[in-house]
């Protein structure tokens, strides 16, 4: 261990202040530096706690590789440095990751005091499965990446998290109905735990007009059904897939190949078939 210095990670509430458990305020009366996203937004949540504002040092996604330095040097001074975000966990789709990592790199301790997460609060709230999810974060706003990324998550087994502001949910609620189709399952959440809390379950074909309706205020978390599963492929429907390939002029080993990838089944069975094992 390079020093006595702690980095701390400390859930804040995504809305209710009334969530900021007893072992947050705990944390934050005990650091020595607060790195937070906004110095106004994380001073009133030290008010509400009763704690007396330490150093505030602003770490936001512009600032965050520059501030690295400045709290290793804290850190190996034997300081209690202390992360928060504007609201749930820091390093979510939020800074801190590189924090994390750096003091990782070298040496110091690092602790997680668990918060509130708009992802998890709206996951199991959606009624939608559970057990097994994918948190997306925010989608790339354009190119490829996008298109990439909607792509992978039409294809997505799993119950799919994401967020997204609230001047372009609309346009992503568009862009997962072409992907997925317009009867996928989605539930909208925003305003999680605050006062005007809202759940709004349905399609992705109802959500479009859900949102046509009213102007979307919050930031939203999206939660998508997953895909559901491919439908059983038969023998037959093989044998025809491999009838056309052959007649298309392909070898044996490359109309298995093609056929295996087309209808998405074994290799090892269209082998079989092929070649009448």
């Amino acid at each position: 261990m390079t020093g006595p210095g702690r980095l701390v990670l400390v859930g804040t509430p995504i809305g209710n202040l009334g969530d900021l458990s007893p072992r947050a305020v705990e944390a934050l009366a005990a650091a020595d530096l607060v790195c937070c996203e906004d110095t106004r937004r994380t001073g009133r949540l030290l008010q509400h706690a009763g704690v007396r504002a330490p150093g505030l040092l602003v770490v936001n996604d512009h600032t965050e590789a520059g501030a690295v330095e400045r709290v290793l040097a804290r850190l190996a001074a034997g300081e209690v440095v202390t992360v928060v975000s504007d609201a749930g966990m820091p390093g979510i789709s939020d800074p801190g990751e590189q924090l994390v990592h750096a003091a990782v790199e070298a040496g110091f301790a690092v602790e997680v005091v668990p918060g509130p997460s708009a992802a998890v609060t709206a996951l199991v709230a959606s009624a939608l499965p559970a057990g097994r999810f994918v948190f997306e974060g925010f989608l790339p706003r354009k190119g490829s990446g996008r298109t990439e990324r909607l792509a992978a998550i039409a294809a997505e087994r799993r119950t799919v998290v994401l967020y997204e502001a609230p001047h372009r949910v609309a346009r992503t609620i568009d862009d997962l109905t072409a992907a997925c189709g317009p009867d996928r399952r989605v539930v909208l959440a925003r305003e999680l735990t605050k006062l005007h809390e809202e759940v709004w379950r349905g399609t992705l074909g109802d959500a479009v007009a859900h949102l046509a309706e009213r102007e979307p205020r919050g930031e939203h978390v999206v939660v998508l059904d997953g895909a559901p599963p491919p439908p059983e492929v038969d023998d037959p429907a093989i044998v025809e897939a491999l009838a056309v390939a052959r007649a298309e002029g392909a070898s044996t080993r490359d109309a298995v190949a093609a056929v295996a990838s087309e209808l998405g089944v074994a290799r090892r069975r269209v082998y079989d078939l092929a070649t009448g094992s």
